[in-house]
């Protein structure tokens, strides 16, 4: 059951003080800006951007047949993640269904024979999964805990944020690859860093303590500062993932959608051992987008100025083709942009002809593949 009063994460005295405007987000009253939500976005991309995520839903799985819970209840496979790294995965329905899509941290083994995996959830599916993996830990030697209120994340993204971390961390932020974790110190505080992000950009994501989290703010800030650093809020934390084309539960990704559905069926491990939740459903899900291509997720750009929203149709010759996921003008490309789910025919980039019914005016459209924009390494 879901209170009405709105949860707070522990910087929250500090965006007030920043002058966030605040918005309820799964429950959580979180900043959507501070100021400028295109110098926010721009900011990120060319410099550096400091976000509270501490909204996420972190759960921790350990003990001997950790690895065998993870790869029956999740459909990556887990199994061959290596300590001290990430990988992005989906947890499914029996029917196929994606429950949410998470990110898994192997972590350092405490004792022998047991592993530590740290599940990170979006907040307005945390409770969902931790009933999940609850549900589906039954018989297997491991322990899910529920670690929400453990933890809190910061995240440092965009070009400067390697060199922002480096001044105020020990850690070897060199030989951290993308989709690594390793324990240091940031601050003076113990943390676990993470070279992963949801903006397109490089970054790290730093999980604290919640009584430590306002002075890792802080010593980023003061270091940031010169470079360039911001806060950012949720608004374009959404343009960023938009134009990086990463999917967002709730509108690319849904329980009526297999990641078959979703373009993601490479994040779906048929090779692992054992059964896992959702694999007959998914199977046949898979062997249908074989012979019958699912429509596909595409992106969008606009040739007028009017933006397209989620639930938006797309048309071709006035006959609904696909549907708008997201939408948002892009700061990047100066011209509003979506993500949508087409019908395979109307999917190949260039396709004439495509628009979006925006309010009964057929705007039209350049279908593009994802993403919009990637960062030059």
């Amino acid at each position: 059951m879901s209170s009405s009063v709105p949860r707070h994460t522990a910087l929250d005295a500090l965006h007030r003080s920043l002058g966030a405007t605040m918005t309820d987000f799964a429950g959580w009253d979180m900043p959507l800006r501070y100021g400028s939500e295109r110098d926010e976005h721009n900011a990120v991309r060319t410099k550096a951007g400091l976000f509270d995520l501490s909204h996420m839903g972190e759960i921790t799985v350990t003990g001997p047949e950790a690895a065998a819970l993870l790869n029956h209840a999740l459909v990556g496979n887990i199994a061959t993640v290596g300590v001290g790294r990430a990988r992005y995965t989906m947890i499914c329905q029996e029917d196929g269904g994606i429950l949410d899509d998470l990110i898994v941290y192997r972590l350092a083994e405490h004792e022998a024979g047991s592993s530590h995996y740290m599940v990170v959830a979006n907040a307005s599916n945390a409770q969902v999964v931790l009933d999940a993996l609850t549900e589906r830990a039954a018989g297997f030697d491991a322990v899910v805990r529920d670690d929400r209120d453990a933890y809190a994340l910061i995240a440092v993204q965009g070009p400067e944020s390697p060199g922002i971390l480096k001044a105020v961390t020990d850690a070897d932020l060199d030989g951290l690859k993308y989709y690594a974790g390793l324990p240091g110190t940031v601050a003076g505080v113990p943390a676990l860093i993470a070279r992963t992000g949801y903006t397109g950009e490089d970054g790290f994501e730093l999980f604290v303590a919640p009584a430590d989290a306002e002075k890792v703010w802080q010593a980023l800030t003061d270091a940031g500062t010169p470079a360039g650093l911001v806060p950012c809020g949720l608004s374009c934390r959404d343009t960023l993932r938009l134009e990086a084309g990463m999917p967002l539960y709730g509108h690319e990704l849904s329980t009526s959608r297999t990641p078959f559905d979703a373009g993601l069926g490479r994040v779906v491990k048929f090779e692992k051992e054992g059964d896992f939740v959702g694999r007959a459903a998914l199977e046949e899900a898979a062997s249908r987008a074989e012979q019958n291509p699912p429509r596909v997720l595409v992106g969008l750009i606009a040739e007028g100025r009017r933006v397209p929203r989620a639930g938006y149709a797309v048309v071709v010759g006035g006959e609904p083709v696909g549907e708008v996921t997201s939408g948002a003008p892009s700061p990047t490309l100066g011209k509003p942009i979506a993500m949508a789910y087409v019908d395979a025919a109307h999917a190949t980039p260039g396709t004439p002809g495509v628009g979006v019914d925006i309010r009964g005016a057929h705007e039209p459209y350049e279908v593009v593949a994802l993403p919009f924009y990637k960062r030059q390494k």
